[in-house]
């Protein structure tokens, strides 16, 4: 079953592709390799979630954001790609969470994000990856996710 079936059977609703908040372009292809830019938890009314995890949001509500924002990434490669159809895999997230100095849950948020990549592309939307803690991210957003895709030819 193709990426964007997947989708279609899981019921996922993408948010508009996210335009850039300064200088930078959301996704830059260099040969079979996509690199997308941080993205924050937007939802399809134009919000975003904010609030640090641990203090604001629970780290239930972390998870549920770092999977929103798997949702805007999946919207920037539909929107530069015109399909989901077109990644063959996963090479690597980069995500931050918003937090004190006290949580330690990073990876259980990020996982969020990473469990929606394998629902949608299955296992080879598993990739390498970094969940780490930030003291703050633009816009008080709860977690950014950057991302690097593989393409097929």
């Amino acid at each position: 079953m193709s990426a964007e079936q997947r989708l279609q059977e899981l019921q996922l609703e993408l948010p508009p592709a996210p335009k850039p908040a300064g200088v930078y372009k959301p996704a830059v292809q260099i040969g079979n390799m996509l690199y997308l830019s941080g993205h924050g938890p937007l939802k399809s009314d134009g919000t975003l979630i904010s609030g640090k995890v641990g203090s604001d949001l629970t780290q239930e509500e972390g998870y549920a954001a770092a999977r929103q924002t798997g949702l805007a990434l999946l919207a920037t490669v539909r929107a530069h790609l015109g399909s989901l159809d077109r990644i063959s895999r996963t090479i690597k997230v980069l995500g931050m969470v918003n937090c004190g100095p006290d949580f330690k849950q990073h990876p259980a948020v990020i996982n969020g994000c990473s469990e929606l990549f394998r629902d949608v592309f299955g296992e080879d939307g598993v990739g390498a990856r970094s969940a780490v803690g930030m003291g703050s991210l633009p816009g008080n957003i709860s977690v950014e996710i950057e991302v690097i895709f593989e393409l097929r030819d």
